[in-house]
């Protein structure tokens, strides 16, 4: 809708299109309340957002730039009586900060050999050159070139086309992808700014399903859970099968593994004694070898060494549970990236009444300093809407609102395009985690997703990696070793088999997890939704909206199933039955029978209890 045309009064205004925010928009609408969601960028989900790769360039030429002073108007003239201006801000620069960019391929297209010398590189501004002849960031977002609105949790059928991978080493030659060609089919890459899964079991996909949200995206199982040690990448045995058919562990280390995960699946009198201490402690004295105490703690806990113990063991517990419900890992991701996701809830919203406007923001909310809630605000038009309730991205807000706190922490992040995968296989499916463990004292535990075309998130001929980790230093500083020791680049020593990097980027974000949303002094009918956190799943988000929609509507139920359109009754029609309130749940879950929910923990009973093979 036109920004002259919206309504003069809402029921809720949110400003933000993150993940939190858009479930909030999308929950309240379904119940009936007339919603309004804005946001002052070109595109949707902030700071979760995936851009193309022109799309990209352009958020990083953005973000390099030099933001001028806001100019502050005076809006005291729409006041009425007994009304208080509180102005907000209309930029967030400090969310993004130290952007580093490096190519290392050549600029144009050129025909190489299949193990060539170290890539060339270029200067962060040689890399950002381009990006003002290439499409603007929301060109994918406008123009709806993703398409995701098909079945749920199911990997594409097997006939279906699918680019392919890199070819192997064994090939005589091939084309090596220049920067040329990455600008070239910029469109075809999906580059999400935070790097997070899907725990199959977790809150988003219990209120995807739950809110029938799911239908409007594909997701792809995450095939490989993988391990970094002694300079290697090996691949983690998950299920049982994996367990017996792994080369990396010795029969005696397969028996013990199977049987401690027996022991992790109910709490025991034992694990309450190793209360408040290392996870890694109580590893030792379960007589497990340096092997499977790397296993569980690096790749199936996902902890560090001094997580304590009731937590590594509830971590353990989830990831058993979420094994086996789409695939042989626990992880889901969504086709064409994780930008998909809050998009997905916006067009819930949408379809129940909710109105957008990009490029669009709030100055100031209008304070009745007698109840002390907000009744009114003030678009970037200078327009006054009237509302019950406010929702903001926290950091909208000025920090003369913002009560001293701990200081904020950040995640950083680096996204690589790369020309093959860091454990080589025959399948063009494969996408992998790993957790890499500090490579030195001091240094953070690194998270690496690995993507192949199938994702439709890169070009075939390329992956797409990205690492995460919690802050120490800037970006660069805490992954470049990192990327040096597993990738080739023109700081590693040797070339060996390892993957090459065509272009990276390296940045520092805030993590969402800080933001205290009690931290503020707004009045108490506004409420801040953080961005993204520096976790693996989900919980954090989901958790934040549904706690701001029980305070806007205690008494309503948060994201009840959208009706499918088949079963959408008119009036004068009785030629089907179906009502919205007969929803049945997805076929995955209709195919799953009760006793069966817990099979994976049952097998590793079983096997625990069977006569010893030593």
């Amino acid at each position: 809708m036109a920004a002259e045309d919206l309504p003069s009064e809402f029921d809720v205004v949110i400003l933000g299109t993150g993940l939190a925010e858009s479930v909030v928009a999308a929950a309240c609408s379904r119940v009936g309340q007339r919603v309004l969601h804005l946001d002052r960028r070109s595109y949707y989900a902030a700071n979760w957002a995936s851009f193309t790769f022109n799309g990209l360039l352009s958020w990083i030429q953005q973000h390099q730039e030099e933001s001028l002073p806001e100019e502050v108007q005076d809006w005291s003239g729409l006041l009425e009586e007994g009304e208080e201006l509180i102005y907000l801000s209309n930029s967030d620069p400090a969310s993004i900060r130290n952007l580093q960019v490096f190519c290392y391929t050549s600029e144009e297209d050129e025909e190489e050999e299949a193990v060539s010398p170290g890539p060339s590189e270029t200067t962060e501004e040689e890399a950002v050159k381009e990006t003002s002849e290439t499409e603007s960031a929301d060109s994918k977002d406008e123009e709806g070139n993703h398409q995701a609105v098909h079945t749920q949790g199911e990997e594409p059928e097997a006939d279906q086309p699918c680019p392919s991978a890199a070819p192997s080493q064994s090939q005589p030659t091939r084309k090596k992808i220049s920067y040329a060609q990455l600008v070239k089919e910029g469109r075809r890459f999906n580059i999400d700014l935070v790097s997070k899964l899907m725990y199959s079991r977790g809150s988003l996909v219990d209120l995807l399903i739950k809110s029938n949200v799911s239908r409007y995206a594909e997701f792809k199982n995450v095939t490989r859970i993988l391990t970094y040690r002694h300079g290697n990448v090996e691949q983690v045995p998950c299920s049982r099968a994996d367990v017996f058919a792994s080369r990396q562990l010795s029969v005696v280390e397969k028996r013990k593994l199977m049987r401690f995960l027996t022991s992790c699946v109910e709490e025991m009198e034992e694990h309450q004694a190793y209360s408040g201490r290392p996870y890694l402690e109580f590893l030792r004295n379960q007589q497990l070898g340096d092997n499977l105490q790397h296993l569980l703690l690096h790749s199936i806990a996902m902890v560090t060494e001094d997580t304590p113990t009731e937590e590594g063991l509830a971590s353990t517990r989830h990831f058993l549970r979420c094994l086996g419900r789409y695939g042989n890992t626990p992880f889901l991701f969504p086709v064409y990236g994780l930008g998909e996701i809050p998009q997905c809830f916006c067009r819930m919203c949408a379809v129940f009444g909710g109105i957008y406007c990009l490029r669009h923001s709030l100055l100031c909310l209008l304070l009745d300093m007698s109840s002390n809630r907000c009744k009114a605000v003030i678009d970037s038009r200078g327009h006054r809407i009237s509302c019950s309730h406010v929702v903001l991205e926290d950091g909208y807000v000025l920090a003369n609102r913002k009560r001293l706190a701990t200081p904020p922490r950040f995640v950083s992040r680096a996204v690589l395009i790369t020309d093959s995968s860091v454990l080589p296989s025959d399948s063009e499916q494969q996408v992998s985690v790993v957790t890499v463990p500090p490579i030195a004292a001091g240094c953070p535990v690194v998270r690496m997703v690995e993507l192949s075309p199938s994702t439709m998130t890169c070009v075939p001929g390329t992956h797409l990696v990205h690492l995460t980790c919690q802050s120490v230093g800037s970006a660069y500083e805490d992954l470049s070793p990192v990327v040096t020791r597993m990738f080739h680049t023109p700081e590693s020593p040797d070339r060996g088999s390892r993957p090459s990097v065509l272009w990276c980027l390296y940045f520092n974000m805030a993590d969402g997890w800080g933001v205290e949303p009690e931290g503020h002094d707004l009045p108490s009918n506004v409420f801040l939704c953080s961005g993204p956190d520096a976790a693996l799943g989900h919980d954090h988000a989901v958790r934040q909206a549904e706690s701001i929609f029980q305070k806007i509507l205690p008494e309503e139920d948060f994201c009840p199933p959208a009706p499918n359109p088949e079963d959408i009754i008119y009036d004068g029609d009785n030629s089907s039955s179906s009502t919205a309130g007969g929803l049945e749940e997805p076929e995955e879950e209709r195919q799953e029978e009760p006793e069966e929910e817990h099979q994976e923990e049952k097998q590793l009973l079983e096997e625990a209890s069977s006569p010893a093979e030593e």
